[in-house]
């Protein structure tokens, strides 16, 4: 591990500081780039999700992917806590926290928008950013790209039920084109392209040649990370400043929504026998949320300066250091894992890819 990627949480503690402050000494510059977007997807933040996904992919051999079968384990349980549990643990903790606990320091006329607003982030799991705390983990990269794709699959058809039975309505309006247009931009052209790439470098210069390439692009992976970091806490900085303490007590739900849904991924793959570079991934999709469906659905449902927006945007402020946080846990947590009766070479070839 690089000094640059040791001291990870350092540069993310320091991009957030950086970000807040250059969104509050220059929001017009914040506001025009936000404004960037086209379906309510952020371009800029799209190209760093580009440069932060594509050496994940490239690593991917599609002719392996036919083996990510024998992870039906790791599959179910992501599926299960994905789809089973984390919509509705999330409206208990919103009706817990927000509706109870945090009420009397909440404003009276948002609390029934920032529950809603809280299901509509539960309910939505992450795509792209997924492969950067999978990699991160050393996680099996197949089984992480067909997990993400199987969810995209099924929340086309479940993201409305789902969260038209949590919020009572009877009918959701879906933005479907920013549902589509997401899951073109962060999954099928990164992959068309990273895979053009890999075939291009590999007919020309082998394995080696890929390992060289890798090499260039996992510390160019990194910094756009740490730059869509700062973007997104810049284009907050003036909300965060204004209203910390209601931020703050969003963020509580949140946090123990991620810690719970990712421990027991976490979990239920260990009892199941299921190899560490699959429950590292399973636990991290299993936790993270799709932020940019979710703000657009909050958006449309209830309107840009609602409750409901503010608190999906929460859940984009803290989705990077509370993930990092998984990632970490995870990794520091893997002989525990493995003597727990996993087989480790279930784990087998999976850098090799």
């Amino acid at each position: 591990m690089s000094v640059f990627e040791r001291y990870l949480t350092l540069w993310v503690f320091l991009c957030i500081i950086a970000g807040v402050a250059l969104g509050a000494l220059a929001p017009s510059v914040f506001q025009t780039i936000g404004a960037l977007e086209v379906a309510r997807v952020n371009l800029p933040v799209a190209i760093l999700i580009w440069l932060m996904i594509v050496p994940m992919l490239v690593k991917i051999d599609f002719a392996a992917l036919k083996e990510v079968g024998r992870h039906w384990r790791g599959i179910s349980v992501t599926l299960l806590v994905n789809w089973a549990v984390k919509p509705f643990s999330m409206a208990f903790l919103g009706w817990l926290f927000i509706g109870h606990l945090f009420r009397p320091y909440l404003p009276a006329d948002q609390i029934d928008s920032y529950i809603a607003g809280l299901i509509l982030l539960a309910a939505a799991p992450c795509t792209a950013m997924v492969f950067v705390w999978s990699n991160l983990t050393k996680g099996e990269p197949h089984f992480t790209l067909s997990q993400v794709a199987l969810n995209d699959a099924i929340m086309i058809v479940a993201f409305a039920p789902v969260v038209g039975l949590l919020l009572g309505l009877s009918s959701i309006t879906v933005p479907w084109d920013t549902l589509f247009l997401s899951v073109m931009l962060y999954i099928v052209v990164p992959v068309i392209a990273a895979q053009l790439l890999r075939g291009r470098i590999l007919a020309s210069g082998g394995q080696a040649g890929l390992d060289r390439l890798l090499g260039v692009l996992q510390p160019l992976s990194l910094v756009a990370l740490l730059a869509t970091l700062v973007l997104l806490f810049a284009f907050q900085g003036e909300q965060i400043l204004a209203q910390p303490l209601v931020i703050a007590l969003l963020a509580v739900p949140i946090l123990i929504q991620v810690y719970f849904n990712s421990g027991l991924a976490y979990l239920l793959n260990r009892l199941s026998g299921e190899a560490h570079c699959v429950a590292g991934p399973s636990a991290l999709i299993g936790a993270s949320n799709f932020f940019e469906l979710a703000v657009a659905a909050a958006i449309s449902l209830f309107g840009f300066k609602s409750g409901a927006a503010l608190a999906t945007v929460v859940g984009v402020l803290i989705e990077v250091p509370v993930m990092l946080s998984v990632v970490w846990i995870v990794n520091h947590t893997k002989d525990w894992y493995e003597a727990g009766g996993v087989k480790v070479t279930d784990a087998a070839d999976h850098t090799k890819a």
